[in-house]
């Protein structure tokens, strides 16, 4: 994964080099995240918040550009273990991920200030974990890598980007939550506020 990471790392510095036409900058916000699954026993709870930091650069031709992006990412997601016992309550458990994320954006300008895109993410787990994980649930072995795709639109009013993005995994963070298998993915809604230094 290290060499995954140096690779992509110096892929964008060389997309930085070629980006100071358009643009090269800082951004962060904040996002909404909920875990999702699609198991019988487990069950998504409530979004939560999350946030990021990083940089982006910007590059293209008249009316069509390329964004690749380098953030760290924070999320949480919250899920619900329900026993087949009706006597027993539901167990609450909060899953906390650290990422490194790269995603890359393609898309088209409108009016001048309005942009469309969409494109991959690769998200590098740094360091995420499974909160009060009780006996059933645990052991739970995240995995370094996944995909998803982000779509959105952005303005552009200055040196000021503005950002609202939807995420969606296309891979599973996790082959199985303790004794379940689920097909458990993140999504989540993403608002960003960035400034171009050149």
């Amino acid at each position: 994964m290290k060499k995954l990471v140096l690779v992509l790392l110096f892929a964008f510095g060389s997309f930085a080099v070629h980006a100071q036409k358009n643009g090269f900058g800082l951004k962060g916000g904040l996002s909404s995240t909920q875990v999702n699954f699609e198991g019988g026993q487990l069950v998504p709870s409530d979004a939560q918040m999350g946030y990021h930091l990083g940089v982006f650069a910007r590059f293209g031709g008249v009316g069509f550009f390329v964004q690749p992006e380098v953030l760290f990412t924070q999320t949480t997601g919250q899920f619900l273990e329900i026993s087949s016992l009706s006597s027993i309550p539901p167990i609450n458990y909060e899953a906390k991920f650290n990422r490194l994320d790269v995603p890359v954006m393609a898309g088209f300008r409108m009016l001048k200030i309005i942009r469309v895109m969409a494109g991959p993410i690769a998200s590098f787990n740094i360091d995420s974990s499974l909160k009060e994980a009780g006996t059933t649930v645990q052991n739970v072995d995240l995995k370094k890598a996944t995909l998803g795709y982000q779509t959105g639109v952005g303005v552009d009013l200055g040196n000021l980007t503005f950002e609202g993005k939807y995420e969606g995994g296309l891979s599973r963070f996790t082959e199985n939550v303790g004794s379940y298998t689920a097909d458990n993915r993140l999504n989540q809604w993403v608002l960003s506020v960035g400034f171009k230094l050149f």
